[in-house]
């Protein structure tokens, strides 16, 4: 009786130990301190590198927005450069994005649609896409300023176009090309292969299927990449040095005829220490920023909320 009381008395204290959560061991607490405490310190220096990268740029846009709207003014926006006005050059400039928009865009979203639809039909199909590819990769990644020489060469000496909108127009639209063709096939891509079997058991061709289901539904990511294309191409200046020049007044015409933008203010004007030559670089900075960012506005919320994928 006494050997059972025993056990009776040390029951209730085995039977505790045995109830004791894993997560309740002093081993486990520590080590899970430990953790949450390598977490924060994680997410503290994340914060504090983003911080770091953004302030500069956040500074930097901040400044050129107030600088630039101080800089806003009616003899500013409608005058011409000789009289410190921004007219010819936001002219030339809307007409260069309008010359090699209308030139990318075709090209690229063609091409984009026989990269996604049409590319696997045989052995040379796939070897020509392959190297559509990999002269896209090329495009994408080479320096502008090697394309404007290559555009001052071909187009303004050999084809005899002179320093003209319509060069800086096609310049821009390689510039442009390979994102209008990554961003088409890729959105193409995510059409469901579901809709595509369904559509061909139906009984409809290849090209009916791109052109009524595929296509359309595609369409926002495609116009997509246009815009973000365009606000790549709106930045530039080094290739237009070589093929657009440069001219003080409207437009003329589309070849033998120089051509204003707005970065060629900014890379000239913001070295001129006078008042009235920063202001008009300040403004400039402005326009194109401001432009820039509602492209990329639009393409980012306007255009996902059209999205049927």
């Amino acid at each position: 009786m006494q050997i059972e009381s025993e056990k009776d008395g040390e029951g209730p204290k085995g039977s505790d130990i045995a109830r004791k959560l894993p997560w309740q061991d002093p081993r486990v607490l520590f080590r899970y301190k430990l953790r949450r405490l390598a977490d924060k310190m994680v997410v503290a220096v994340t914060i504090l590198a983003v911080v770091v990268v953004l302030y500069p740029l956040l500074d930097i846009l901040f400044m050129f927005f107030y600088r630039g709207a101080l800089a806003i003014s009616i003899p500013r926006l409608t005058g011409l450069t000789l009289q410190f006005g921004l007219a010819n050059a936001i002219v030339g400039t809307l007409l260069l994005v309008s010359l090699s928009t209308i030139i990318a865009v075709p090209l690229g979203v063609l091409g984009g649609i026989y990269l996604a639809e049409f590319s696997a039909q045989d052995q040379m199909s796939k070897t020509f896409a392959g190297t559509v590819r990999f002269l896209s990769d090329v495009l994408s990644g080479m320096p502008s300023i090697l394309l404007g020489y290559v555009g001052f060469l071909i187009l303004v000496i050999d084809f005899g176009w002179g320093l003209s909108p319509l060069a800086g127009g096609l310049i821009l639209s390689i510039l442009m090309l390979p994102y209008v063709i990554k961003t088409t096939e890729l959105s193409i891509r995510k059409v469901p292969l579901k809709l595509r079997e369904a559509a061909t058991a139906l009984g409809a061709t290849k090209t009916q299927m791109v052109n009524r289901m595929t296509f359309p539904l595609a369409l926002p990511g495609i116009l997509t990449g246009i815009i973000l294309s365009m606000s790549i191409s709106i930045g530039e200046t080094a290739p237009l040095l070589f093929t657009a020049g440069f001219s003080n007044y409207y437009p003329c015409g589309l070849t033998n005829c120089q051509v204003g933008f707005l970065t060629y203010i900014i890379y000239t004007f913001a070295k001129i220490p006078t008042t009235d030559s920063l202001s008009l670089a300040y403004l400039s900075a402005f326009l194109l920023i401001s432009f820039s960012l509602v492209l990329n506005m639009t393409a980012r919320i306007g255009l996902r909320r059209l999205s049927k994928i």
